[in-house]
């Protein structure tokens, strides 16, 4: 006999609860529970195996409602009992629990485990779900006007779209239900104010220093996601990355420092695959690297390095991901991993960095901090944007530095405790930056920590970033 695993379970006698392992293997992919085998494998043998192949069948479908074969076996003169249980097409409990095998183990499942769950084994997704309460008024007619220039643009839908009508578009695009009630898709693709209805459909942006407890300065963009891409990329150009200038003849060229194409797929993905029932999608911007991480775990059938190979387009969210296609932003066959990576190698840099951690995907991409400081070096005597941006990325300091500054003008009185809540940043990166304020002569504290207060003493235009 082999030792158990995700298809097999021993038992050496029969108990009634055991029925909770057999709705477990006919909720995920089938299996075999074994009566009469210890947990090494051996054939210890029951002497009730004829009276049982009666009992068990008739238990499986009254607490069930499946069927499952019942057969008796014999080894070495000894009989014992399989339970060969197939997958169900659908959701099965016992007393009004779901069970779940998963690799050697049972599980209980509730929550959202126990949501998606359902919504899978009836082949619908998140997306698809009605979003009770809201209306055609809560769908922003710009973003749909968006959407159509885009798909048009891709030649993915014909120029007479652009004229079609809002509940046409969102009907053919299958994001209304018979009734005309809008699915969470579309409240989320076009939405006036998703958030109102979806907790998580926002976008968290942060710069840290040494490493992710050290919070400087952060953006959370949220709006519907159809135009989301667009706004973090316009963020990260204006806060957070470097585009070195150069000159192609007469005309001024502007890259961004990592492969832009490669850092929408990477948005893009974030934004398909998320699990919208679980956190915010949160990117990490440290000197040498940006960390994108959305919440969701991969398909079962898909690993990690099956992603980074040949595999199939399996979206979390399908009405998502087909508006998506539709408008020009992603292809349909699963060669987003592989065209991140391919545009990352072509650009010189570092292979990007796929994990499954903390209940979904983490993305590292990494940057080119050669071109960071050699764009600080050339531009240190100019006070162009790029300079700004390559001074703020070299201390990532200044920016909130001010931000503090100015909390502490409008409001003398405040702990750094209240300055950390308005600011949204941890105590620890006020303390940082009221350092450097004192380091430059900006401002001194009167009074005790309680009682006090900030006095302000020189124009933030006077703090030195070699300090």
């Amino acid at each position: 006999m082999n030792y158990e695993n995700q298809n097999t379970e021993y038992k050496e006698t029969w108990r009634d609860e055991y029925l909770k392992w057999i709705c477990g293997f006919a909720n995920a992919q089938g299996g075999r529970l074994y009566i009469g085998i210890d947990d090494n494998g051996d054939v210890r043998g029951i002497s009730n195996a004829h009276k049982l192949s009666e009992e068990i069948p008739n238990k499986i479908v009254a607490y069930l409602g499946i069927v499952a074969d019942v057969n008796i076996l014999h080894k070495d003169g000894k009989e014992y009992i399989e339970i060969d249980v197939a997958p169900s097409n659908v959701p099965i409990s016992l007393k009004g629990v779901y069970h779940y095998r998963s690799g050697s183990t049972k599980q209980e499942l509730n929550g959202i485990a126990l949501q998606q769950f359902v919504l899978k084994k009836l082949g619908r997704t998140w997306d698809d779900i009605i979003c009770e309460q809201a209306t055609i008024e809560n769908i922003d007619r710009s973003a749909v006007d968006y959407f159509l220039r885009k798909a048009v643009d891709a030649q993915r839908l014909p120029e007479e779209s652009l004229n079609e009508s809002t509940e046409n578009v969102l009907q053919n695009l299958g994001l209304v239900d018979n009734d005309g009630k809008l699915k969470n898709a579309a409240i989320l693709l076009f939405g006036k104010a998703p958030q109102r209805f979806i907790t998580g459909a926002e976008f968290k942006i942060g710069f840290f220093g040494q490493d992710d407890t050290d919070l400087i300065f952060q953006d959370l963009i949220d709006g519907n996601i159809i135009k989301m891409c667009d706004t973090v990329i316009k963020t990260l150009k204006a806060k957070y990355l470097i585009s070195p200038i150069h000159y192609e003849g007469l005309q001024r060229i502007e890259p961004l420092e990592i492969p832009e194409d490669a850092l929408r797929e990477a948005i893009f993905n974030s934004i398909i695959h998320k699990d919208y029932m679980g956190p915010q999608i949160q990117m990490k911007v440290f000197r040498d690297r940006i960390e994108l991480w959305n919440y969701g775990r991969l398909p079962e059938e898909i690993t990690i390095e099956k992603l980074l190979g040949r595999h199939s387009s399996n979206a979390r969210n399908k009405n998502i991901a087909n508006t998506f296609y539709k408008a020009g932003f992603i292809e349909a066959w699963g060669r987003g991993i592989s065209k991140i990576v391919s545009q990352f190698s072509k650009a010189g840099l570092e292979a990007p960095v796929f994990e499954d951690f903390c209940g979904g995907v983490l993305v590292t991409l990494y940057r080119n901090t050669n071109l960071v400081e050699e764009t600080i070096a050339q531009n240190s005597n100019s006070n162009n944007d790029c300079t700004k941006t390559a001074q703020r990325l070299h201390k990532g300091l200044h920016d909130a530095a001010i931000r503090t500054f100015d909390c502490i003008k409008d409001n003398p009185k405040d702990t750094v405790e209240q300055l950390a809540e308005k600011l949204s940043i941890s105590k620890r990166s006020v303390l940082a930056h009221i350092a450097l304020l004192k380091q430059n002569g900006l401002i001194r504290r009167s009074g005790g920590k309680t009682f006090g207060h900030w006095i302000i003493t020189e124009n933030e235009d006077n703090i030195n970033f070699e300090n």
